[in-house]
């Protein structure tokens, strides 16, 4: 498939929308702008949508069937490649009316029960997957190392072997126990946020952090490399910096560690905006151009 694609249209099965710019609320209810979704589609060939619309109310399985669909419908109409659709299920079926909801990672983590952990996963893939999303942002594995961190509860505190035990069995859970077959009740998962997230110096959220060299490989480094063992299929990236430098520049943790060390060849995904913030935020690129391509050349 890959040899038949254009360039702009690898460039666009490489974009993730927003299903928010696809539509518009009426009436306190979300409808898609075919006008909007053909030109994502056909035009910039986009790949993969994201979230829930930011309304009054979180979907029906229904309505989320209907919404999924029918970008499913016109990226097979236009390109003939599937769309991924991923949402953050995090501790159950968070953007589903009438999902079951889990206690977040930081309880499940204190309970010390792998059991749940996977249960809990296998329940989530299960009523996901009945509303038509293949795809997950779960789990979180960053260890938790200072307790100012505004996102604590995400994952399984501040422990490696408790993080990869608990995160390899969500994944189990997601997945099944073959993730080269996903079953019609399993849902992919995108392990994040790799790595070091869990550690920003000031405690503030998305900033940078400062971790030796063994500390990074031996400890953080720990719970993705289960995840992956287990199956995981795609990987999100820490917005921020370690040591300096962006992760999301950064060929060595991307290519080298993640795909060459571990033999992995499944998919990296940006975490929001970060190919932007290395210009806007970063300030390691000269331009948004430039930006893309040390993303794309870190892997």
């Amino acid at each position: 498939t890959l040899s038949k694609m254009s360039l702009d249209e690898k460039i666009g099965q490489m974009t993730e929308l927003s299903i928010d710019v696809l539509g518009d609320w009426k009436d306190g209810e979300f409808f898609l702008d075919p006008q909007k979704l053909h030109e994502a589609i056909a035009v910039y060939k986009v790949g993969s949508v994201l979230n829930a619309p930011g309304g009054p109310t979180a979907q029906t399985p229904a309505k989320w069937e209907k919404l999924i669909g029918q970008i499913q419908e016109v990226s097979m109409k236009e390109i003939g490649i599937p769309c991924i659709y991923g949402l953050d299920q995090t501790h159950g079926t968070t953007y589903t009316l009438g999902g079951v909801l889990f206690p977040q990672n930081i309880n499940v983590g204190a309970s010390f029960n792998p059991t749940l952990a996977r249960r809990a996963a296998e329940i989530t893939a299960y009523e996901t997957r009945a509303a038509n999303c293949p795809w997950t942002y779960s789990p979180t594995v960053d260890l938790t190392r200072d307790p100012r961190w505004s996102r604590v509860w995400e994952n399984y505190g501040e422990d490696p072997l408790v993080n990869a035990i608990m995160g390899a069995q969500q994944v189990k859970g997601f997945q099944g126990d073959n993730p080269n077959k996903i079953g019609r009740h399993n849902i992919a998962t995108s392990v994040k946020h790799y790595l070091g997230y869990g550690a920003p110096r000031t405690g503030k959220d998305r900033t940078p952090a400062y971790i030796s060299p063994s500390d990074l490989r031996e400890k953080f480094f720990e719970p993705y490399r289960a995840c992956i063992e287990a199956g995981a299929l795609t990987v999100m990236v820490n917005s921020g910096s370690i040591n300096g430098r962006p992760v999301h520049a950064n060929n060595e943790l991307l290519t080298k560690w993640l795909k060459e060390d571990l033999n992995w060849d499944g998919m990296i995904v940006t975490d929001w905006a970060d190919i932007n913030n290395l210009y806007t935020r970063e300030y390691v690129a000269h331009d948004k151009k430039e930006a893309i391509e040390m993303a794309i050349n870190a892997g």
